[in-house]
């Protein structure tokens, strides 16, 4: 048996990401020194913390492709993605009311969709195949001169599967429908291009790159006359769109982690699958039954989602303290019934109840993989054995 660890391995970093020291130093002066209201225009520090945030704002548009001015700041995805979805369509003044989505979309994509059917919207909901990847015969199918906005998900939460983007894109604008992509999971990991993709909103979030809590953004592509309406009443800050204060610190640390995302990017990339590729290799090679979910090219680096036949997943987190694992998005954690993304990639109940994800990340080592390994491989092990014994008939005395 293996000496466990002392504290939990984090094995979970598409729940989120633990913030890097550097964003950390970035944003410890904005608490104490620098602590002006960035919409304090009459001062110095107003005038100091405007100029962090707008230098953030900078930082933001520049790993996207965008412009500056093109950034909104939020409270993070959520709000995004509902500003965005829920904001065009009351303030849309074009006629169109059509929504293009999908089934393994984050559910505050599909609980928006659902509530603007309620206000009279329709809306269809794409399938993906085995791979977790959408099909762009059936997109095109869907898009017609009534579709006011597709909404696609840059990166799946779950599965990690990387959507085909630029394509998306070049259908929508074709059609004359706006494109919006949830990019939480997507920023900072894989090249994202707003112009070059025909991208017209995407949401994204400091907590998956290693940057904040709390803090998100909306790009809002400046040259499509999009009517975007406010989801609530406020000061006017962020072009009336999404008033409130902005926080200063959390904005100087989204910035400071989209520019260290940009640097780094492309060699984190290549450390992590080798990561993931010897972890899924040593399960392979120890345990039979270890079926990986969503595709196994179209992903991102850091993302490994596997079922592990003849357990279940609630059972073996049970027995593993000494990982941070998850069985599936965080919202999704909360409730009891099977992840929607699993069973939209066809897989059976008890698949999708078997199934592990494992989030590599900035911070994870190669001997944390070792760890991992060995303990899954154990505990596995363990509980397949006693999953046999219990379906053992028991015999009567003799």
């Amino acid at each position: 048996m293996m000496q466990k660890q002392s504290r939990p391995i984090y094995l979970d970093n598409q729940a989120t990401t633990p913030t890097d020291p550097r964003v950390v130093d970035a944003m410890l002066p904005y608490f104490s020194e620098k602590f002006g209201n960035p919409h304090s225009g009459s001062h110095a520090f107003g005038w100091e913390a405007a100029d962090a945030v707008e230098n953030a704002r900078a930082r933001i548009a520049a790993l996207i492709g965008a412009a500056p001015e093109e950034i909104l700041f939020t409270s993070g995805a959520t709000e995004s993605n509902n500003i965005a979805i829920k904001g065009l369509a009351r303030g849309s003044r074009n006629g169109r009311k059509h929504i293009v989505t999908c089934v393994t979309e984050h559910l505050c994509v599909l609980n928006s969709a659902l509530d603007l059917e309620d206000e009279g919207f329709d809306v269809t909901y794409l399938h993906v195949d085995g791979d977790g990847l959408i099909d762009l015969d059936e997109l095109r199918a869907a898009v017609t001169d009534k579709t006011l906005l597709v909404s696609i998900m840059a990166v799946q939460n779950e599965v990690g599967v990387i959507q085909p983007l630029a394509e998306i894109g070049a259908i929508c604008r074709t059609a004359g429908a706006a494109f919006h992509s949830d990019a939480a999971q997507g920023a900072g990991k894989i090249v994202l291009d707003v112009k070059a993709m025909n991208i017209d909103l995407l949401s994204v979030t400091g907590h998956k790159l290693y940057g904040p809590m709390g803090v998100g953004a909306l790009y809002v592509r400046g040259d499509a006359n999009l009517r975007i309406e406010s989801l609530f009443s406020g000061g006017g800050q962020e072009k009336g769109i999404r008033p409130g204060t902005v926080p200063a610190p959390l904005a100087v640390g989204f910035g400071e982690a989209c520019a260290l995302a940009a640097v780094e990017m492309n060699e984190e990339a290549v450390r992590l699958m080798n990561l993931r590729d010897k972890l899924l290799d040593r399960l392979r090679g120890d345990l039979d039954g270890v079926r990986l979910n969503g595709s196994a090219e179209c992903r991102i680096p850091g993302n490994l989602n596997i079922s592990i036949e003849g357990t279940r997943a609630d059972k073996l987190m049970a027995a593993l303290p000494d990982l941070a694992l998850s069985s599936g998005s965080a919202c999704s954690s909360a409730h009891s019934e099977s992840s929607h993304v699993l069973r939209g990639l066809g897989l059976t109940d008890d698949q999708a109840e078997s199934s592990l994800r494992i989030g590599l990340g900035r911070f994870t080592t190669e001997e944390e993989i070792d760890y991992a390994a060995g303990r899954l491989i154990e505990e596995i092990t363990v509980l397949r054995q006693g999953s046999v014994s219990a379906s053992e008939p028991v015999r009567a005395a003799g």
